[in-house]
C-alpha cells in the first residue's frame, strides 16, 4: 500500500528527470547567449568607431598629399610667372635685335642656367621648362633632348590649364606628362599674339609616382592618380589587376570632390576614398583592405567564438556524462519501481556500471523477487476466501427464496388455488433446477431474465394486478453476472412495491450499456421511500451486515462487489414510475481490468461506496 500510493511522486519524478538533460543543455544555451550578444554589440561596436576613425584619417591623409601635390604645382607656375619676367629671359626673345653672336650664347646659358638651377633645387619634383619665343622662332629648354619651335604645337596647347599630354603621340615605353604654357601677352593669356614669349612647364608621372610610393610606405593603403578617360598613375608596387577593376569601378561612378565608401574587389571589401586636386582636375584615390585594417579586431572576435564553442562542447560533454552516469540509472530505478507498481514483480535491472547505483540495483531486484513472492501467496490467500465467501453468499440467498416459495404455495393450496400450485410447482423446480447447477458460479444475464420471467409470472398468478415489462439489449444478455443477482431485487419490488399498493402494480426491467458499465434498472410503482430513506439504505449497503437488515439486498450487494469489483454496487433511488427504483451497477470485465483503484474516482457517484 506505501509503494502504491507512492508511485504517482515517482512518476512525477521520472517525468522531470526525463527532461532534466534537455533542461541543462538549454541551461547551458541560456548562459552563452547573452554573454555573446554582449560580445558581439561591443566587437560591432569597436569595429564601427574604428571604420570611421579609419575613414576620417584616410580622407585627411589624402587631401595632405593633396595639399602637397597642388603646392609643387603652385611652386612650379610661381617660378613660371617670375621666370617669364627675368631680363634675360625677355632679352632672349629679342636676341635677332643684336648681331653679337656672344651675347646670344650668354643669354641662351643664363637662362639655361636658370631653368636646371630651379629643377635642381625642387628634385623631389623635376620640372621640365622650356621657353619659346615667337619672334625669333627659337626655344631653349632644361630638357636633355634638343627642343625645336612649333607654332602650331603652341597654338594647339595654349589652354591656360593644366593638360595631360600636349597632342603628340608618345612613343612606346612612355607616359604622357602633365604640361602648362604660360604666355606673357597681357590680357591675352591662353592665346598666342603677335610677338608672345611662351614658357612651358611640364613634369612626367614619376613626380606623382613619387609622392604616391611615399604615400603608401607611410599607411595601410594602395594609392592611385585617377582620371576618367586617362590611364590611371598608379605607385609603383601597385596591384594592377586590383587596380584595373577599380578604374572599372570609378569609370561608372558620377565622382564628388570628396568620396568614400567601402566597396567589394576582388572577393574583398575595401574602404575607397578619393580626393579631388584642384591643380589638376585628378583625383587621389587610395584603397584600404579593411579586412586587414580590422583584423586583428576579427582575430579576437574570432578567437572568442571559438573559445565559445570549446566552452559549450566542454558543457554538453559533462552534460552527457551526468546523464549517463546519474539520470540514466535513475530513469531505470523508477522505471523498474512503475513496473511494481503495474503489478509485474519480475522485473530485474540490469547493471553495467561499477558504482553506488550497482548496489541499488542489486536490493532492487532482491526487494521485486521477494514481494513477487509474498504477493503469491496472498493472492492465493484471497482467491480461496472469495470463492469461500461467494458459496456462503449464494447459500444464504438460495433458503430466502425458496422460504417465499413454500410460503406461496401454502397460501395457494389453502384457497385451493390448484393451477397457481402446479404453476408455481412446476417453475420452483425449474429454479432449483438451475440454482443446484454448482458448476457454474456464474449465468448470463439471459439465463437470468428466464429466471426473472418464471418468478414473474408466479406472482401475477398470485396478483393479477401485476404488469411487467423488461427491455434488455442484446449485447447485455451475453454478459456474464453471479447467478440470482437479479432476481432478489425484483423480488423486493414486487413485494414492498407493487404488494404495498392498491392500485395497479407496474414493475419495469430496463438495461443499458455505456461508459464501461452495465446497468439494469428495476422501476416499481409502489409508495417508494423518502429520500432520508433512500440514503439510509444506500448506505447500509456499504456497512457490514446487520441483524434488523434483510440479506437478500446486502448479499447481492456484496456478490456484485466480489465478482466485478470496485465500481460495481447496488444504489436506491425515486423510480419514474413513482415508486422505488435499483440500480445494479457493474463493470464491464475490458473496463474493471483497465481501472485502478484512486481516490480521484469520486467524481463519479458511488465510485468509492466499498472503498
Amino acid at each position: 500500500m506505501v509503494l502504491n500510493k507512492s508511485m504517482p511522486f515517482f512518476k512525477k519524478k521520472l517525468g522531470a528527470r526525463v527532461s532534466l538533460f534537455a533542461k541543462m543543455n538549454i541551461l547551458i544555451l541560456l548562459l552563452f547567449i547573452p554573454i555573446i550578444i554582449l560580445f558581439t554589440y561591443s566587437n560591432q561596436v569597436a569595429s564601427h568607431v574604428i571604420s570611421k576613425e579609419l575613414q576620417a584619417s584616410n580622407i585627411k591623409q589624402l587631401s595632405f598629399l593633396s595639399s602637397q601635390i597642388d603646392s609643387r604645382i603652385n611652386q612650379t607656375v610661381d617660378f613660371v610667372i617670375t621666370f617669364s619676367k627675368d631680363p634675360n629671359v625677355e632679352k632672349f626673345n629679342g636676341l635677332n635685335l643684336w648681331d653679337d653672336l656672344y651675347d646670344k650664347m650668354q643669354t641662351r646659358y643664363v637662362v639655361q642656367e636658370k631653368m636646371m638651377l630651379q629643377s635642381g633645387v625642387m628634385n623631389i619634383w623635376p620640372v621640365t621648362y622650356t621657353v619659346y619665343s615667337q619672334q625669333n622662332k627659337e626655344a631653349i629648354s632644361n630638357n636633355k633632348d634638343t627642343v625645336k619651335y612649333d607654332e602650331d604645337y603652341l597654338k594647339n596647347n595654349m589652354t591656360g590649364d593644366w593638360t595631360y599630354g600636349d597632342g603628340r603621340v608618345a612613343t612606346a615605353g612612355t607616359q604622357k606628362s602633365f604640361n602648362w604654357f604660360y604666355t606673357d601677352s597681357f590680357g591675352h593669356q591662353g592665346t598666342l599674339k603677335g610677338s608672345n614669349l611662351v614658357v612651358q612647364a611640364s613634369f612626367g608621372h614619376e613626380n606623382i609616382q613619387n609622392m604616391l610610393d611615399t604615400y603608401k610606405a607611410g599607411g595601410q593603403g594602395d594609392p592611385i592618380f585617377y582620371h576618367e578617360g586617362e590611364t590611371p598613375i598608379l605607385n609603383r608596387s601597385a596591384s594592377k589587376k586590383l587596380a584595373s577593376e577599380l578604374t572599372l569601378y570609378l569609370d561608372g561612378k558620377q565622382l564628388a570632390d570628396t568620396n568614400q565608401e567601402v566597396v567589394l574587389l576582388d572577393h574583398k571589401n575595401y574602404l575607397v576614398s578619393a580626393v579631388k586636386s584642384p591643380q589638376l582636375g585628378w583625383y587621389l584615390v587610395d584603397i584600404v583592405p579593411l579586412d586587414q585594417m580590422l583584423g586583428p579586431i576579427s582575430s579576437s572576435r574570432n578567437l572568442f567564438y571559438l573559445s565559445m564553442v570549446l566552452l559549450f562542447v566542454v558543457g554538453i560533454s559533462a552534460s552527457v556524462l551526468l546523464y549517463r552516469n546519474v539520470q540514466r540509472p535513475i530513469i531505470k530505478l523508477i522505471r523498474g519501481l512503475q513496473s511494481v507498481q503495474r503489478g509485474d514483480f519480475s522485473v530485474q535491472i540490469k547493471s553495467n556500471v561499477n558504482n553506488e547505483f550497482a548496489f541499488l540495483f542489486y536490493r532492487f531486484n532482491e526487494m521485486s523477487r521477494q514481494i513477487q513472492d509474498l504477493v503469491e501467496k496472498v493472492l492465493g490467500e484471497k482467491l480461496r476466501a472469495r470463492e469461500a465467501t461467494l458459496k456462503q453468499l449464494q447459500a444464504q440467498i438460495n433458503p430466502h427464496f425458496l422460504y417465499n416459495c413454500l410460503g406461496y404455495i401454502i397460501n395457494m393450496a389453502q384457497m385451493k388455488e390448484q393451477e397457481a400450485v402446479v404453476s408455481m410447482a412446476y417453475n420452483l423446480s425449474a429454479y432449483y433446477r438451475y440454482t443446484t447447477r454448482m458448476e457454474r458460479e456464474t449465468a448470463t444475464v439471459a439465463e437470468e431474465i428466464k429466471l426473472l420471467v418464471n418468478y414473474l409470472d408466479i406472482q401475477k398468478l398470485r396478483n393479477e394486478r401485476i404488469e411487467y415489462k423488461i427491455d434488455i439489449p442484446d449485447e447485455m444478455l451475453k454478459q456474464q453476472v453471479p447467478r440470482l443477482m437479479l432476481q432478489p431485487i425484483v423480488e423486493n419490488a414486487v413485494i414492498h412495491g407493487v404488494g404495498k399498493s392498491y392500485s395497479s402494480g407496474e414493475i419495469r426491467i430496463r438495461g443499458e450499456i455505456s461508459g464501461g458499465c452495465c446497468r439494469v434498472y428495476v422501476d416499481d410503482d409502489g409508495p417508494g421511500l423518502s429520500a432520508d430513506g433512500q440514503e439510509a439504505l444506500n448506505r447500509k449497503m456499504k456497512e457490514p451486515l446487520q441483524e434488523e437488515m434483510g440479506c437478500g439486498l446486502w448479499n447481492t450487494n456484496q456478490r456484485i462487489y466480489h465478482q466485478f469489483g470496485e465500481g460495481s454496487y447496488l444504489h436506491f433511488t425515486a423510480s419514474p414510475l413513482g415508486g422505488f427504483r435499483t440500480e445494479i451497477i457493474w463493470q464491464t470485465p475490458a473496463a474493471a481490468e483497465l481501472s485502478q483503484p484512486s481516490t480521484q474516482q469520486g467524481d463519479t457517484p458511488h465510485a468509492n461506496d466499498h472503498r
